[in-house]
C-alpha cells in the first residue's frame, strides 16, 4: 500500500512513490481548496522520508472535476516526465475556473495529457510484446529484463499474471521488478541486467523459428523500427539477426520470387469469376476424358493443366489393374519417379511396398497414383529438393484423379497424407488428427486416411520411426479387412 501524499511545510509535497496517485490527489485537493497556486508548490518523490501528513480541508470544502480528468491523470502519473506532477495540478487548478477544458482538444494542456497517456499506452503494449522469459537453470522459475520508458510495472503486472499463470516469473527492470510465485503478485526494488541468466535453449529455438518466418519481401526498415525501435534490440534474442536478415533481404526477396506458386489457390478463381467474369472456358475443361485406364495415360502425357510440365521430365501416371478394388493416391511423384515414370519407385516406395507387403496387401492387385502428375522441385546444386505442391496445382490435376477414379470404380481410396485428402475431398484435412478414420463422399466413394510413406522416412531418431512404421502397418492392415 503506498502512503498518503505528505508535506514538509505548505508550499512542498513530497510523495511515497514515483506512481503515487492516491497521495497526489489527496494533496492536489487540499492544496487547490486552500487556494494554493501551481507556481508556489514543489512536488517531490521521497520514499524513505519523515513526512507530515497536510491538514484536511475544511468541512464541506470540496469541488468537481470530469472523470475523464481523473482517469487521465492516473495514467499520465505513470509518466517518467518529472514535472509531471506540478503540470498535472496546474491542470486540476484551471479545471476549477474552466469546467469544460477536457473537451477543448487544442488547449496546449489538453494535447500534453494526452500525448502522456499515448506515451503511457505505447509503453505498455511494447512491454506485452517485448518481454523474453528465460529460465533459470534446471527451477522451474523465469526471468526477464525490460527497461521500459516509463513507471509502467504496476500497471502492467496483471497482464502477464493472466497470460503466465501457470509459471513462476519474475520481470526485473531498473525501476522496480514484479514477481509472481503462482498464487501471489508482489513488487520489489529495481535491478541489474546481469541478474537475468545468458541465453538458453528455448531462445536459439525461436531465432530458428523467427529466421524462418522472416519475409524480405515485406520488409520495410523504418517501419520495423517505429514497432521495434532499436532500444528493445539488445534485450530481444532475434534482435540478433536482424541486420544480418536486412542486409540479405533483396537477395532472399529475388529467391522468393523464383519460388513463387505456379498456380493461383483455388479461392483466386472464384474471385476472380466474380469480379472479373470471362465468356472464355479454358482449354482443358473442354477437354474429353478417354474412357479407358489406358487412354487416359495417353492423354495426360501432354498435360498443360497446370505450368509444372515445363520443369518436370515427364507425367506420371497411376499404375496398376484397371478394375483395382483399392486405389492409393499420393502426393506427387519425386525426383526417381520422375526420371522413371512409374509412381512409388523412390524411396517413399520402397517403404509402402515393404509395409503393404507385411500387412498382407498384394501390390499388383492396387492402383497407385498421385494427387499431382509432375514432379515440382526446387533445384540445389546438382539435386532436385521435392517441394510441395499448393492448392491450385492440386485442384488443376485433381481432373485427373477424378476420371481415374471414375473408370476404376474402386471400392476404397487410401488418402496417403493431407495433399491426397485434400485432393480427394476437396478441403484441407488434419491427417494427423484423423488418420484411421474413414470420410464417405458424396458420391458414395469410401476414403480412408493415412499419413504418406515418406513421414516415416523424414523421422531421425530410430525409435520414433519404428514406432510410426508400426503405426503406418496397423493402418494397411485395416485397410487389407476393408478390402474383404
Amino acid at each position: 500500500m503506498t502512503q498518503p501524499a505528505l508535506a514538509l511545510s505548505s508550499h512542498s509535497v513530497r510523495l511515497a512513490s514515483e506512481i503515487d496517485f492516491e497521495g497526489w490527489r489527496d494533496a492536489a485537493r487540499t492544496l487547490a481548496l486552500a487556494g494554493i497556486p501551481p507556481e508556489d508548490i514543489e512536488w517531490l518523490v521521497d520514499p524513505a522520508g519523515e513526512h507530515t501528513v497536510l491538514a484536511s480541508p475544511p468541512v464541506g470544502s470540496e469541488f468537481r472535476v470530469a472523470r475523464d480528468f481523473v482517469d487521465g491523470a492516473q495514467t499520465a502519473i505513470l509518466h517518467s516526465d518529472p514535472q509531471r506532477f506540478a503540470f498535472l495540478y496546474r491542470l486540476l487548478w484551471r479545471l476549477r475556473a474552466e469546467p469544460n477544458l477536457m473537451r477543448i482538444a487544442s488547449d496546449p494542456d489538453i494535447r500534453q495529457l494526452e500525448a502522456m497517456q499515448k506515451a503511457i499506452r505505447r509503453d505498455i503494449h511494447k512491454m506485452r510484446a517485448f518481454v523474453r522469459f528465460r529460465k533459470v537453470d534446471d527451477d522451474e522459475h523465469y526471468l526477464s529484463w525490460f527497461e521500459p520508458s516509463h513507471f509502467i510495472v504496476e500497471r502492467n503486472a496483471d497482464f502477464f499474471v493472466r497470460r503466465f499463470a501457470g509459471m513462476r516469473w519474475s520481470i526485473l527492470t531498473p525501476y522496480r521488478s514484479a514477481h509472481w510465485d503462482g498464487e501471489t503478485l508482489s513488487f520489489g526494488p529495481g535491478a541489474d541486467k546481469s541478474e537475468v541468466p545468458p541465453d538458453d535453449a528455448a531462445e536459439e529455438l525461436w531465432r530458428t523459428y523467427y529466421r524462418n518466418i522472416f519475409n524480405p519481401a515485406r520488409l520495410k526498415v523504418k517501419a520495423m523500427q517505429a514497432e521495434m525501435p532499436k532500444k528493445y534490440w539488445r534485450n530481444l534474442p532475434e534482435a540478433l539477426l536482424i541486420p544480418a536478415l536486412i542486409g540479405g533481404a533483396d537477395k532472399a526477396a529475388r529467391e522468393m520470387v523464383e519460388r513463387m506458386p505456379t498456380t493461383p489457390a483455388p479461392h483466386h478463381a472464384k474471385l476472380q469469376a466474380r469480379h472479373w467474369p470471362t465468356p472464355e472456358t479454358p482449354a482443358a475443361e473442354n477437354d474429353r476424358a478417354a474412357d479407358t485406364i489406358d487412354g487416359l495415360r495417353d492423354q495426360a502425357a501432354g498435360c498443360r493443366r497446370c505450368p509444372l510440365w515445363r520443369d518436370a521430365t515427364q507425367t506420371v501416371f497411376g499404375a496398376g489393374p484397371a478394375k483395382a478394388k483399392v486405389v492409393f493416391v499420393g502426393e506427387q511423384p519425386g525426383d526417381q519417379e520422375d526420371i522413371a515414370g512409374e509412381p512409388f519407385v523412390g524411396p517413399a516406395g520402397k517403404v509402402f511396398d515393404a509395409v503393404i507387403e507385411e500387412a498382407g496387401i498384394a501390390r499388383d492387385k492396387t492402383y497407385v497414383t498421385n494427387a499431382v502428375k509432375h514432379f515440382k522441385f526446387e533445384p540445389r546444386g546438382k539435386r532436385r529438393i521435392h517441394a510441395k505442391p499448393n492448392a491450385g496445382e492440386v485442384a488443376a490435376c485433381r481432373w485427373w484423379v477424378d476420371h481415374e477414379l471414375a473408370l476404376i470404380k474402386p471400392d476404397l481410396v487410401v488418402a496417403l497424407g493431407a495433399t491426397a485428402a485434400q485432393s480427394l475431398l476437396g478441403k484441407p484435412i488434419p491427417i494427423t488428427k484423423m488418420r484411421g478414420q474413414i470420410i464417405e463422399r458424396e458420391d458414395g466413394l469410401r476414403v480412408f486416411l493415412t499419413v504418406h510413406p515418406s513421414f516415416i522416412l523424414r523421422i531421425r531418431e530410430r525409435d520414433e520411426a519404428e514406432a510410426e512404421r508400426a503405426r503406418f502397418v496397423e493402418d494397411m492392415k485395416a485397410v487389407r479387412q476393408l478390402m474383404r
